[in-house]
């Protein structure tokens, strides 16, 4: 029996054509894409969280094309990417963490494999619950046009013995980004920090 199981997936982009500057073309596009599924751990304590991490992957890998998709982009427009987890109220933490390896990795191999570490945030929420997912350069940590967040979540989970597992992408930095540092034009992408 497989131990993951998908209630539902939900996907979200946002077309910026400004921030109050002069409108960009073409417009920022920015979308996250989530799977709730059953937590197999909720309500008890499992030594051995590894066949589910490793069960994850393919999950990972197939939300991060759908979302290259939903971008209307290729992988190779994609400049900015995060991962996050919101864990229902009888899981704990670490079950959201199992995101790390099979989220991450998953949009590394979509976008040809990326650089920049994937930044990640994770909470114990409730149904309804939002979270703040972080996002940064693919290939450079230290791109700070490309460092912003966005916001996921579904009106109906995660329930107590669910989780929201998410990606998300950006196809460029801030609008209007102009406070300096290493520009994405700049980066060399040796080390996934410069």
């Amino acid at each position: 029996m497989a131990i993951v199981e998908i209630r539902k997936t939900i996907v979200t982009v946002e077309t910026i054509r400004h921030e109050g500057g002069p409108v960009v073309t073409p417009p920022l596009r920015v979308g996250t894409i989530a799977a709730v599924v059953k937590n197999p751990f909720a309500g008890r304590f499992e030594p051995n969280l590894l066949p589910m991490m490793a069960e994850l992957k393919p999950l990972g890998k197939q939300l991060a094309a759908d979302l290259v998709v939903a971008l209307g982009a290729e992988a190779a427009a994609v400049e900015a990417y995060g991962k996050g987890a919101i864990v229902g109220a009888d899981g704990e933490l670490e079950h959201g963490a199992l995101w790390h390896e099979a989220g991450g990795w998953g949009m590394r191999d979509v976008l040809g494999g990326t650089k920049a570490i994937v930044p990640s945030s994770k909470v114990i929420g409730s149904i309804g619950s939002r979270l703040v997912i972080p996002l940064g350069h693919v290939q450079a940590a230290y791109v700070r046009s490309h460092m912003s967040s966005i916001e996921v979540g579904v009106h109906d989970g995660p329930r107590a013995d669910e989780i929201l597992y998410a990606l998300a992408m950006s196809t460029g930095g801030r609008i209007h980004a102009r406070i300096g540092g290493l520009t994405a034009s700049e980066v060399i992408g040796d080390d996934g920090l410069r």
